[in-house]
């Protein structure tokens, strides 16, 4: 096994166990558990493949077996960029089998040359991909990729993925605690962060959840969020801890959600109030009177609109609201038993895997006292084991007494129900894709007609938030756009509304302040112009 440097303290990690947060259980022996019950039971699913648990078995382990012929030890990366179909789910497992790190988290949006990055800078060593899949598919043949990331030992293509025939003649990896899961996400900066969790970090919080919702192996888990997101793996996750049927979003082709929904038999269903502001307006128009067997909604991501979670009551469906970071999962959650109004106005109170507190903003080492709006802070048995090869961001994440600073806004009730009041971090939300502004900003500013540029978030009622850029310079709207296409911007990252200013609002030390850009925009004394572009493939 290779070593990692994680935030992993025995003393820590002994007390979780006494207290049945972790348990000596990997996620691969999670799935032989359900395997040696139920054999022949249905448990994965995608619009094309079924598996049952023994299925599952045999696919992880024949995949596992051909990565050790590869070469590939003990705390290897093995990264996924493909679609929603059970092979990221299969290759996780194969990696707790064997002690390696699945690396599931690189986006459709992603590009050729972020994809490039991220491999090597995780010194990727086996890698899943599929033709044709990114912001820029025909950037990179598959076989010039050896040259680019040469660290690679292997890739595999659907086509040449292992049979499960063979499996390995050596006991499976008995250690909860090691790496296990590996997810980019991104801070302030927008640079990414490589978050690194074990299979106790991951299932802590989630053991209580399944445990509260009643969700059993009669439940019918699908994922509207894709596998490239944390969310799918809290769904995968609750999945192994149930026994029940996990369902992926990848659905035969012309099949709409709703349709997927309602013939998969699902029960539990999880996505952003994106998703379900689409589930419920494709209802709505077709007057179908119930979404088929759905009792339970997850919603993470942004606020519930009202409407939603009435809209989901009234058909006798409960919605969950949860809120949490790839950093430390879905650890807050609403219950069963609680009012609309706790459903709607917060995140619930949560399970005892991470504790939260709420510190003045300005000053860390301060704890604010119930009711008061702060910086959201939690640790416990569900908190990550600390950023991939990078220890600056390890260090700048916690306060003097190991409390997780999250970046966003909130505050805790006499009951503990948490509330979230907004983001301190620069992030654009839309539709449940995070999209940070530095990176576009420091394209644009590449042209010579553009002098600043900030790109700020807009309103929208379904998507939750949109991208302006804010210019000064004399540059066209469609020379940007054209610019920021050449110099290689996914198209999921472009523009959506543009304005142009003669100057910024400016802190003492020269940062743009965009909170007052936002401020203006919604007070009607910032102008901006929705962009009429091309966005095939992008919701709108």
């Amino acid at each position: 096994m290779r070593p990692f440097l994680t935030l992993h303290n025995p003393a820590a990690a002994q007390k979780y166990y006494q207290d049945k947060l972790w348990f000596d259980e990997t996620f691969y022996d999670l799935a032989t558990k359900h395997a040696t019950a139920r054999p022949h039971a249905l448990a994965l699913q995608d619009g094309f493949t079924k598996l049952t648990w023994q299925d599952v078995i045999h696919h992880a382990d024949a995949l596992a077996r051909d990565l050790i012929d590869q070469g590939l030890c003990g705390g290897d990366r093995v990264s996924v960029w493909m679609s929603d179909c059970i092979t990221p789910v299969i290759a996780l497992l194969a990696c707790s089998r064997e002690g390696f790190v699945c690396n599931p988290s690189l986006h459709k949006t992603h590009t050729w040359a972020e994809i490039i990055e991220r491999l090597n800078r995780l010194n990727t060593k086996a890698f899943i991909t599929q033709p044709g899949w990114g912001a820029d598919p025909d950037e990179i043949s598959i076989d010039n990729l050896y040259e680019q990331a040469p660290s690679l030992k292997v890739i595999y293509e659907p086509d040449t993925l292992p049979k499960p025939v063979k499996k390995p003649d050596h006991p499976p990896s008995k250690t909860p605690d090691h790496v296990t899961y590996l997810a980019f996400t991104s801070g302030t900066t927008g640079e990414p962060k490589g978050v690194m969790h074990s299979a106790n970090t991951l299932l802590s919080s989630v053991r209580k959840l399944v445990e509260t919702w009643g969700f059993d192996t009669q439940t019918r888990i699908l994922t509207l969020s894709p596998l490239s997101h944390h969310i799918a793996w809290v769904a995968a996750s609750e999945w192994l801890v149930c026994g029940g049927v996990f369902i992926t979003n990848h659905p035969p082709p012309d099949v709409h959600a709703l349709d997927w929904i309602v013939q998969t038999g699902a029960t539990y269903v999880l996505g952003v109030p994106t998703h379900a502001m689409d589930i419920l307006a494709e209802q709505a128009r077709r007057n179908l009177p119930r979404l088929g067997n759905v009792s339970v909604f997850y919603l993470a991501g942004s606020p519930i609109p009202p409407s939603v979670a009435e809209a989901f009551i009234k058909q006798g469906i409960t919605p969950q609201n949860v809120y949490g970071m790839t950093e430390n999962s879905s650890h807050q959650y609403t219950f069963p038993d609680d009012s609309f109004e706790i459903i709607v106005g917060t995140c619930g109170r949560g399970g005892p895997a991470y504790d939260v507190c709420i510190l003045d903003p300005d000053n860390p080492s301060r704890y604010l006292k119930t009711g008061e709006t702060g910086h959201i802070a939690g640790r416990g048995a569900a908190l990550m084991l600390g950023y991939f090869d990078n220890q600056s961001a390890s260090e700048s994440s916690f306060n003097q007494d190991g409390w997780f600073m999250s970046g966003d806004l909130g505050s805790l009730d006499e009951a503990g129900n948490l509330t979230i009041k907004g983001r301190i971090k620069d992030l654009i939300i839309r539709g449940g894709h995070n999209i940070h502004p530095a990176p576009i900003e420091a394209v644009a500013l590449r042209h010579p007609a553009v002098e600043k540029a900030a790109v700020f978030p807009v309103p929208d009622d379904r998507l939750g938030e949109k991208i302006c850029i804010a210019i000064i310079g004399r540059i066209t709207i469609n020379d940007l756009l054209e610019h920021l296409r050449r110099e290689g911007l996914s198209k999921y990252d472009m523009p959506e509304y543009f304005a142009r200013v003669e100057a910024f609002p400016l802190t003492a030390s020269g940062k743009v302040l965009k909170r007052t850009l936002i401020d203006q925009h919604r007070r009607g004394e910032l102008a901006v112009a929705p962009i009429k572009r091309q966005t095939s493939g992008l919701p709108s």
